[in-house]
Formats: structure tokens, C-alpha cells, sequence
């Protein structure tokens, strides 16, 4: 409890200190900004002065330092008008776009936006121009630099976020995946007294056909303990007739169910192999069959088709429940999802980490109808 106290402690500090420094360059950031703004202004101020005295110059007034002072304004765009509005003088613009109509009057209303205008007087105060300037690349360059800054923290921060969330979720299948290999161990125990006591019944002459349904089932015990053993590790895959491993988990959950549920099954030949892991395809099988009848709701039709191709091999489960709503069909092999008010939803997670991830396969919801059924697929390659 202290550890994880500390830990929020720490989180916090660091988030916060984060978003102080953080605010610290965007003030010193805009602080730089208005007074390189104010600094342009000023030059400009200078300009204005000097283009002043040139205009009211005579032949022997020396002019040379306000000649240099207009030659040297290289970076700040600026438009000169007279007292109707109309453009006499422009400096530091496109020398290509200038040419187009309508551009000298759009880069205007710009400067008239950013900044106010800046009065020349000359001959005696009785003519007057307008200095209009907008931004320098520089300075507009800077205006955006905060933003530049705030997207590349917010990209740093969802990197460390995905970062910390991968640990989690890694830590989180590490403890299911011992869990699972410790639930397998534990039923491990209870099995082969079952086998023992199976004896015993034969050696009292028990009904046969009891004895076998028993064994079925202790042997189904067998098989869920090798799934949670094989969880956390990568399964081997084997040719196995796909026919045969299906119609067995196919058929166990038929005898299993309500009679008012119609099984089908039908396949284009009696052996289609493909290389998989027989206890955990037989998993999927079953979870697919599993969520049709409960689709269902204990009535209905369920029919499995196997065909096979060069390529692949394709199983589909077809049910005739109340079918899954478009907007949720991507959403239900999520962990966790389940529209069920009992279930945890991780039966279509697993079979699809089972058949992608494992099996280099696939699996889809191929189509579904509200009120009329959906058919899984599953697409295996040889």
C-alpha cells in the first residue's frame, strides 16, 4: 500500500512539474515574442523617418544615411500607400506572386490587421503616406513555436503513456497466465483420482454406457487443464484432419444441449487438414457453438459448414439467434465486451488471439441480421 502511495506520489510530482515547465517556455516564449514585435516596430518607426527626410530632401541635404537605413529593410514586408489607400511603394514580398491580381490588396488588409499603420509626412506636413507592415518570417515563425512545442510534449506524453500502459497490460497477462497455468495444475489433482475411482466403478460392474459418459467427461477436464496450461507460451501446431477436431467439439456440445437446439454439421470431404493445435482450436469451436446457443437462447438452429480451397481452409458457424447490431461487430472481440449480464467476455478475445495470433488465421463476423442469425467465420491456411 505505501509502495503504490508512493508511486501516485511520484506520478504526480512528475505531471506536475511537467506542466510547469511547460508553462514557463510558453511565457518566455510569448514574453520574446512581444518584444521582438515591439523591436520591429520600432525599426519600422526608424523607417518612417528616414523615407520622411529622403521625400523632403533637396539636392544639397545629405542623404546617404537614410538611403542606407531604406536599403537595409530586408526581412519586414511592408506596403506604402498615399492618402487614398492606393499602393505607391512596396518592399520584401513575392516579386512573383506580386505580379497576380488581387495579391498586393490581400497582403494589405493582412498588415492593416497585424499592425497599425505608420504616418510619413512630407513637404511640409501638406502630403501624407501610410507605412503598412505585417510580421517578419521570423517573428511569425515564433508565433507558431508554442504549438510546434505543445504537440511534440503531447506526442512525448502519449509515448510514455503507451509506454506505461503496455507495462501494465503486461504485467496483467503475466498474472493471468499464471493463474491459468496454476489453475491447470490444481485440476490436475482431482483428475486422476477420477481416473482411479473409474476403475473402481468398472471393477462393481457399472452400466458401461455410465462409465463412459464419466470417462468423456474426465477426459473434457483433461483437455480444458492443457488449454490453461498452454496459455502465456506458443503452441505447437500439427497436421490434424480439421473434419475430425471439429465434428468431436462439435458433437460433445451436442449431446450436452437442449434438445430444441437443431445441430448441423457438414463438411465437403472427411479429411481437410491444416496445421493447428488441437486443444486449443477445439477451444474456439466451442466457444463459437457456446455463444450460438446462448445467442439463441436454448432454441434454434446451428449450422457448421466446412469447405476448403488451395489456400485455406474456412469454417463457419451459422445460428439463428437475435443477431449482433452493426456498430458492435467490431467491438465484441475486444477483452472484455459481452452484451451477456453473466460473463466476463473473454470467450471471441481468446478464440481470435487463438486463431490470429497462433494459428496465422482468421476470424470475422461474415454477416449478421438483428432477429435472424450471424455466421462466424474462420479462415485457416494449409
Amino acid at each position: 500500500m505505501t509502495s503504490q502511495k508512493n508511486t501516485q506520489i511520484i506520478r504526480w510530482t512528475v505531471i506536475l512539474s511537467s506542466f510547469i515547465i511547460v508553462a514557463l517556455i510558453l511565457w518566455n516564449t510569448y514574453d520574446f515574442f512581444q518584444k521582438f514585435k515591439h523591436e520591429e516596430r520600432a525599426k519600422m518607426e526608424i523607417l518612417a523617418k528616414a523615407y520622411e527626410r529622403f521625400s523632403s530632401a533637396n539636392l544639397n541635404t545629405d542623404i546617404s544615411l537614410e538611403a542606407k537605413i531604406i536599403g537595409n529593410n530586408h526581412n519586414i514586408p511592408m506596403i506604402i500607400t498615399n492618402e487614398k489607400d492606393s499602393i505607391t511603394e512596396w518592399a520584401n514580398l513575392d516579386s512573383v506572386k506580386v505580379k497576380k491580381k488581387g495579391y498586393l490588396a490581400k497582403q494589405l488588409f493582412i498588415m492593416k490587421s497585424q499592425n497599425k499603420p505608420i504616418n510619413v509626412s512630407y513637404k511640409g506636413e501638406s502630403l501624407k503616406q501610410y507605412i503598412f507592415y505585417r510580421d517578419s518570417d521570423l517573428l511569425t515563425k515564433l508565433k507558431y513555436y508554442p504549438i510546434a512545442l505543445i504537440l511534440i510534449l503531447f506526442l512525448f506524453a502519449s509515448v510514455i503513456y503507451l509506454f506505461f500502459k503496455s507495462n501494465k497490460v503486461a504485467e496483467q497477462n503475466k498474472l493471468w497466465t499464471g493463474m491459468a497455468k496454476e489453475t491447470a495444475h490444481q485440476i490436475g489433482t482431482p483428475l486422476s483420482s477420477l481416473l482411479g475411482w473409474i476403475e473402481i466403478l468398472r471393477l462393481e460392474n457399472t452400466n458401461e454406457n455410465t462409465i463412459k459418459e464419466i470417462e468423456n467427461d474426465v477426459h473434457r477436464l483433461n483437455t480444458i487443464a492443457e488449454r490453461f496450461s498452454k496459455i502465456g507460451s506458443i503452441p505447437e501446431l500439427k497436421e490434424q484432419n480439421v473434419v475430425a477436431a471439429t465434428s468431436a467439439s462439435f458433437d460433445y456440445l451436442k449431446l450436452r444441449s437442449s434438445k430444441q437446439v437443431i445441430f448441423k454439421f457438414d463438411s465437403s470431404k472427411k479429411e481437410i487438414y491444416a496445421k493447428i493445435n488441437l486443444q486449443l482450436f477445439s477451444w474456439v469451436i466451442e466457444n463459437l457453438v457456446k455463444n450460438a446457443i446462448d445467442a439463441m437462447e436454448g432454441k434454434g438452429k446451428i449450422a457448421l459448414a466446412i469447405t476448403e480451397n488451395e489456400k485455406n481452409v474456412t469454417i463457419t458457424i451459422t445460428d439463428t439467434g437475435k443477431g449482433i447490431p452493426k456498430h458492435l461487430q467490431h467491438e465484441i472481440f475486444t477483452p472484455g465486451f459481452t452484451t451477456k449480464k453473466r460473463g466476463w467476455g473473454l470467450g471471441l478475445s481468446l478464440a481470435k488471439r487463438i486463431i490470429e495470433d497462433y494459428h496465422n488465421g482468421k476470424i470475422t463476423v461474415l454477416k449478421s441480421e438483428i432477429g435472424k442469425g450471424t455466421t462466424f467465420s474462420i479462415t485457416l491456411k494449409k
